[in-house]
Order: structure tokens, then C-alpha cells, then sequence
């Protein structure tokens, strides 16, 4: 994988390819935060195209203050919001945002890992697709970035502009809900192999 230094002198040269490389590069997150925010595959596919045309008309402009897949992410993220203002479609919620500085609520241990399991299964993961396709446009965004593209909170925040604290915020209802939504899965746990028998 290019560095990101790399890649964007490359294309801002004019290097045969090198923009279709990014484009390669950084094609899943953008479908991912077009996708969960827009419903209708067709405006996300026409979306998609307007992201990679603004990242390359935008990319001399960038610094590498960030990571330039949440720089094309906060691209991705600002037109699917332009997008749903114009259709006059508020994106939603699941609460009321935490106020800035407010303690989030937050799981004691390591809630992701239940998510991350029912990802990694081949058997559970189209339930959890549909699972995540009910919930507000924003949750399921933040849900696919932190466990399908693993961006870190700080990485979500650049893309999104929220608080890390309305992040977190958002992560533990979501994940609330899937846990109801999908209580059978979360209940079947393998039995205990027995202790094997000590002979004397």
C-alpha cells in the first residue's frame, strides 16, 4: 500500500494511475459512509463519484494534518449530509446528543468484542447486516466505521466532526439495541467441555 505522501505527489503529479489507485485504496470506506447514510444504492453510487471527483479536484488543498483516508472520509461524510439536506431528510439519532463534556454512558468491559464476533461469522453476519440496516442513519454509520473499516474513535471524530463523547455515546446505544434485536445469538455460548477424568 502507497504511503499517503506518496500517493497524493503521485497524483497531484499526474502519474498515470495513481488516482485510480486511490480510488482502489479508499473505495470501501467511502461506500460504507455513503451507503449507511443514504439508503437508495443508486444516489450512493452517483455520490461516490462526486466524493473521488471533489477529493480530486480538492487534494492539493490537503496538509496531512490527518490520515488521508479520514480527510476522504470527512469528503464522503459532508456530501451524504449536503445530499439529505437537499432532499429535506434530517438525519437521525437514536437520543439526544450527550452535551459537550458530559460523561457517556459506556460498557465496563469490552462490548465490541460481542459485535466483532458476530461479524467474523460467516453464519450470524447477514442478520447483523440486517440488524444494522434498522437503525438511524448516523448510528449504523458510526457502527460500520469502528468495526467493519476499524477507524479509531479519533479517526470517526474527523470524519464525522462529533465529540468523542457523542461517539462513544452513540456506539453503546447502538449496540444496546443490536443486542436485543439479536439476543439468541448473544445467548449461545458453546457448553463447557468437561474435565477430562483423573485416573489414578
Amino acid at each position: 500500500m502507497i504511503e499517503d505522501r506518496a500517493m497524493v505527489q503521485a497524483v497531484l503529479a499526474g502519474v498515470p494511475g495513481a488516482f485510480e489507485q486511490l480510488v482502489r485504496q479508499h473505495q470501501r470506506l467511502t461506500w460504507h459512509i455513503l451507503a449507511r447514510m443514504v439508503r437508495d444504492p443508486e444516489d450512493a453510487r452517483e455520490l461516490a463519484q462526486e466524493t473521488f471527483l471533489r477529493v480530486h479536484a480538492q487534494l492539493h488543498q490537503f496538509r496531512f494534518e490527518s490520515a488521508l483516508k479520514t480527510w476522504i472520509g470527512r469528503v464522503a461524510y459532508s456530501i451524504a449530509l449536503r445530499h439529505l439536506e437537499k432532499k429535506r431528510l434530517q438525519v437521525v439519532s437514536m437520543d439526544i446528543e450527550p452535551e459537550e463534556g458530559a460523561a457517556p454512558a459506556w460498557e465496563p468491559a469490552d462490548p465490541a468484542a460481542d459485535v466483532e464476533a458476530l461479524w467474523a461469522d460467516a453464519q450470524t453476519r447477514e442478520r447483523l447486516h440486517a440488524a444494522i440496516d434498522t437503525l438511524p442513519e448516523l448510528p449504523r454509520t458510526l457502527l460500520t466505521l469502528y468495526h467493519l473499516d476499524e477507524l479509531s474513535i479519533a479517526e470517526i471524530a474527523q470524519v464525522t466532526g462529533l465529540a468523542s463523547g457523542t461517539i462513544k455515546s452513540h456506539l453503546f446505544r447502538a449496540r444496546a439495541r443490536l443486542r436485543m434485536q439479536l439476543a439468541d445469538l448473544y445467548t449461545q455460548a458453546p457448553a463447557p467441555t468437561p474435565p477430562e477424568p483423573i485416573h489414578p
